[in-house]
């Protein structure tokens, strides 16, 4: 192979990689703009971050022996449960609450922030000295917990959860004496 054709091939690949990156970027914009739904397209994500860091991905598993992969909060699925839980369960109210709060937490750069600095926010959340942010912490991590406590993947592969323990014979002979 030549030099000029090498180049031809990285210059090629070059442009395809940025115009890979553009299409991301695009699409990702294209999210934003056309995004329905009860909570803004940011919302969702800092939704998804909080959950995320609450219960992070890579759990081992509680059954010894247990072929079962490790998971998380995303994984389960647990983010988009929250989303849909206070779309639909919760007062208007508490749902402007939750907005307001997950608003303030977009402002200081929870979106941006690496996972201890996330935790740390939550957990400032916590401690803090106005009801409204200790109210909106107690309820993201309950009910973060409450949807990953009670998927599939948790209560079977982990909890070694069975439907109907023992065995169920649904047509044998009885013997009766007279």
């Amino acid at each position: 192979m030549n030099r000029r054709k090498s180049l031809q091939i990285l210059g090629g690949s070059a442009v395809g990689i940025a115009g890979l990156v553009l299409a991301e970027w695009k699409w990702d914009l294209l999210d934003q703009l056309s995004h329905e739904g009860f909570f803004s397209f940011h919302q969702e994500q800092t939704i998804t971050a909080i959950a995320d860091t609450i219960i992070p991905a890579g759990l081992p598993p509680r059954v010894p022996n247990s072929d079962a992969q490790p998971i998380g909060a995303l994984s389960t699925g647990t983010d988009k449960f929250l989303i849909r839980l206070f779309e639909h369960c919760y007062e208007v109210e508490d749902q402007q609450k939750i907005k307001k709060q997950l608003d303030q937490l977009r402002k200081k750069g929870f979106l941006e922030a690496d996972k201890e600095a996330r935790e740390q926010m939550l957990l400032a959340l916590e401690r803090s000295e106005l009801e409204e942010e200790q109210q909106f912490f107690k309820v993201m991590k309950a009910e973060t917990i409450t949807g990953f406590t009670t998927v599939k993947e948790v209560m079977v592969d982990y909890r070694n959860y069975k439907v109907a323990p023992g065995m169920y014979l649904g047509c044998v002979d009885v013997t009766t004496e007279v």
